[in-house]
């Protein structure tokens, strides 16, 4: 792309890149491969269809491929490859934009229903020259409704010389009674490595220099569009002339460089706050904004992340001299150090344009990155280990323990699997208070007597609430309705007999423990006495279904308080349901009433004799 002059020193009229090399043909067609070996089979084996549909973002070669299609299906001599010869008079006359019979029509200002009706009018006459007569739609989606609705019957039954080529960027507002009418083609976004490509032909053409990384900068500023990435091509050749530089693009492009990314990277790396907040403030000197820096950024921490696997580096867009430096850094750091730094990138991103001061947001950000690349703390296996090796003072439980004791059980002396040397004087005389002896670990239990009055639960089946009581864990226990030696009373072969008011009594001190810890489960319980059986069977008769589900929760440590209580290790438990065990208590006036006359039948005489009524 040069500016031509002619030799009386008057400059020929600018033709854009995106004009001049505009493809002519099927294989030239940049990155629609699969759209464009569909277009030609159907070409060579008669198979076109009378409506087709190109949807696709902008500059991806829709309209491009709508006119190479009807060219190619008005040749006269098409090659063995489907493509048109570029010789014949048809060709000839479409090059040269004075074919008759292919019309190009802008949707947008063709968008009404008498739009269409001449449109109608036009397809009824056949061409004068040719096969086919085609209509290319452009931005067909701006249509109104009835404008659709008056192409419908065109469109799915045209005369046999007419095909409509329909092009949108906006597929979702086509009608469904329009898209199935239409052989539809998705277009995808052009590739960086093939608009790169296509852009070195260009180059090479208007004998243009360049360096690769300038044009991989170019390509992915396009974002997929090959238009857009020629018209930013010949921006750049007309402020830089022939000889296009990666510091030239970036610095017309307002790219923030490579280099900035990487040095960043490393200050992070090696935990430099000074140096991380001197760099950005140098990026933001040159007049970047911070949001920028973070879209950059977290990109460049992507394509670290994919350097990390051999499998995914071809996932990256970047220049191959680029690439060697991304892998070069990315076998420096971890996986999850990456991760880490992307997910703090960003949450930053995402706050940053709510923050009111936005330079200490994104500088506090960079500053958690570099702590975050700071030595992990100690992992808990070493802390364990520290721990273990303490000395644990004889006679004192842990403070877990102690804490957990003071509403359960008086605690007893901890046995010492091993000799441990005794305590100073000074630290015999006053006991240390339950914080200092936190980090001592758990003395072993042993099988502890029953105390008269006290629930025998487990000290690791409970639970501290905030306000310090204890609460009986809600382990999940066997069924209910079954019998089962549990680990409290493992061992307990005694046998001894027991009276009904002796269970009542264990039954009642048992339910009291749970006012506190399981309140209501209490309340349930409370109205209910166990009836004892045959060979120290239990049976206790619930109401409901639910509160059967509720005691089955803690029916192992109820059983072992009361074989431990009674002092009988062959004690079982059973349970079952009895719907509307308990009298119904009545509410209403009329229902009041009604028990009060079944206690009392002479109040119905009185209420009749009075001629009372009541309220309801």
């Amino acid at each position: 792309m040069i500016h031509y002059y002619r030799t009386d020193g008057e400059m020929e009229n600018f033709i854009v890149s995106a004009r001049k090399y505009r493809p002519q043909t099927f294989d030239t067609v940049v990155g629609q491969a699969t759209i464009t070996n569909t277009l030609k089979n159907a070409i060579r084996h008669n198979q076109l269809a009378q409506a087709f549909l190109f949807c696709g973002p902008r500059g991806v070669g829709k309209t491009t491929c709508a006119r190479i299609l009807a060219k190619t299906i008005n040749c006269e001599s098409l090659s063995a490859e489907g493509e048109a010869c570029d010789k014949c008079q048809s060709c000839i006359s479409f090059n040269e934009n004075s074919s008759f019979n292919i019309y190009e029509l802008d949707g947008a200002s063709n968008n009404s229903v008498d739009d269409i009706r001449t449109l109608v009018d036009q397809v009824r006459i056949p061409p004068q020259m040719g096969k086919y007569k085609v209509y290319i739609i452009d931005e067909v989606h701006m249509l109104s409704a009835s404008a659709f609705n008056a192409f419908l019957k065109t469109l799915e039954e045209p005369p046999p010389y007419a095909k409509f080529i329909l092009a949108t960027t906006e597929k979702h507002k086509i009608l469904p009674t329009i898209l199935s009418r239409c052989q539809i083609f998705d277009f995808r976004r052009i590739t960086v490595d093939d608009m790169v490509g296509h852009l070195k032909f260009v180059a090479d053409k208007e004998g243009i220099s360049f360096e690769e990384n300038a044009l991989h900068i170019i390509a992915q500023k396009a974002d997929g569009a090959m238009r857009d990435a020629l018209s930013i091509f010949d921006q750049l050749v007309s402020f830089a002339g022939n000889d296009l530089k990666y510091s030239t693009v970036i610095e017309n492009l307002n790219v923030l460089d490579y280099e900035y990314y990487f040095t960043i990277c490393d200050h992070i790396l090696n935990s430099d706050i000074a140096g991380t907040l001197l760099t950005i403030d140098d990026i933001i000197g040159k007049g970047f904004e911070g949001q920028h820096f973070l879209s950059g950024f977290g990109e460049h921490l992507r394509n670290l992340l994919v350097c990390k696997d051999p499998a995914t580096i071809r996932l990256m867009e970047t220049a191959p001299s680029i690439r060697d430096r991304y892998s070069e850094q990315a076998a420096r750091v971890q996986a999850s150090w990456l991760l880490n730094l992307l997910d703090i990138s960003n949450r930053c991103d995402l706050a940053y344009k709510t923050s009111n001061n936005k330079r200490i947001h994104l500088e506090l950000a960079l500053m958690q990155m570099c702590s975050a690349s700071a030595p992990p703390q100690a992992s808990l296996k070493q802390t364990a280990a520290q721990v273990s090796t303490q000395p644990v003072k004889t006679g004192q439980p842990p403070a877990r323990d102690t804490a957990q004791h003071t509403k359960a059980s008086q605690p007893s002396a901890a046995p010492v699997t091993q000799p441990v040397a005794a305590p100073p004087a000074s630290q015999s005389a006053a006991a240390p208070p339950a914080s200092q002896s936190a980090a001592a670990p758990p003395a072993v239990e042993k099988p502890r007597p029953a105390v008269p009055g006290v629930t025998p639960v487990k000290l690791r089946d409970l639970n501290h609430n905030v306000s310090g009581t204890i609460s009986i864990k809600q382990s999940v226990k066997p069924a209910a309705g079954t019998s089962e030696v549990l680990e409290d009373s493992a061992g307990y072969d005694k046998a001894t007999p027991f009276t009904q008011e002796e269970l009542n009594a264990a039954w009642t001190e048992y339910v009291a423990g749970l006012k506190t810890g399981i309140p209501h489960l209490y309340n349930s319980l409370v109205q209910f006495h166990p009836l004892l059986k045959e060979d120290f069977v239990i049976e206790i008769t619930l109401e409901n279904k639910l509160l059967e589900t509720e005691l089955s929760r803690i029916k192992g440590e109820m059983l072992g308080f009361l074989r431990n209580r009674l002092e009988n290790g062959k004690l079982s438990l059973n349970t079952k349901v009895e719907e509307n065990l308990r009298e119904t208590k009545p509410y209403t006036d009329k229902e009041k009433f009604e028990k009060m006359v079944s206690k009392n039948p002479s109040l119905l005489k009185l209420k009749e004799g009075l001629d009372l009524e009541i309220e309801y």
